[in-house]
């Protein structure tokens, strides 16, 4: 399957909010509304939830919804390599904002001595499909931590891997033979300095990685500022 172009035919569903509160809540329950129709589907919820600030507030959020946590497994799209009390790690956000849930989180193992091993590691603990896979959007054009120009883009094989330093940092993330295992993704984006490279994602733009992530079944919320 060719997971490095993003189909022209097909165009995520884009959902507008007037603030950055209304589009956590609305993205909250939009999740917490998939993980009760896929357990009582499946038995198990299978999501995977990128770094950054922007899915912050939409955590707290779940947190309080109500969500079967006991047959939810959360997976990180990417985590810095840094110190797990480093407040770059993604995982101490992620663990804080879903305090109250108590759900099973999977964390990608950037403490190990062996970083090639722990990829391949986190690789054998990945399901078979996630359920969902929620993206962020860098005003570059990133996501997950596939940044423009790093050979971890033309990755084909490996579902995760190492990348070059991109601001301050290597990174661990999920790639794009990963991503293409979502049956649905959740794009947030907020932000006016988004703008431009939501309109790219929009367009199916080529030159940015984001849009080289497959667009069906995508739904993307974002704030009146990035649209």
């Amino acid at each position: 399957m060719d997971t490095s172009k993003n189909s022209t035919e097909v165009r995520p569903d884009l959902r507008v909010f007037d603030s950055p509160d209304s589009l956590a809540t609305a993205a909250a329950e939009f999740v917490a509304d998939l993980a009760r129709r896929t357990v009582a589907r499946t038995g198990t919820f299978h999501v995977a939830v990128s770094g950054g600030t922007t899915p912050t507030a939409m955590l707290a959020r779940l947190a309080t919804l109500d969500v079967p946590w006991a047959a939810t497994v959360v997976y990180q799209v990417d985590e810095r390599v840094v110190p797990i009390d480093d407040p770059e790690r993604n995982l101490a956000s992620l663990r804080s904002q879903l305090a109250l849930a108590h759900p099973v989180i999977e964390a990608m193992g950037v403490d190990d001595d062996d970083l090639i091993g722990a990829t391949a590691s986190y690789e054998a603990r990945l399901p078979a499909r996630f359920d969902l896979v929620h993206l962020g959007l860098g005003p570059e054009g990133h996501t997950a931590s596939l940044f423009p120009g790093d050979e971890v883009l033309e990755e084909r094989r490996r579902l995760v891997a190492l990348t070059e330093v991109h601001h301050g940092h290597r990174r661990m993330t999920l790639t794009f033979p990963a991503l293409a295992r979502a049956d649905r993704v959740l794009w947030l984006v907020a932000g006016a300095q988004k703008r431009r490279a939501l309109t790219m994602l929009l367009d199916a733009n080529p030159s940015i990685p984001a849009s080289r992530v497959p667009a069906g079944r995508a739904v993307i919320m974002a704030d009146r500022a990035a649209q």
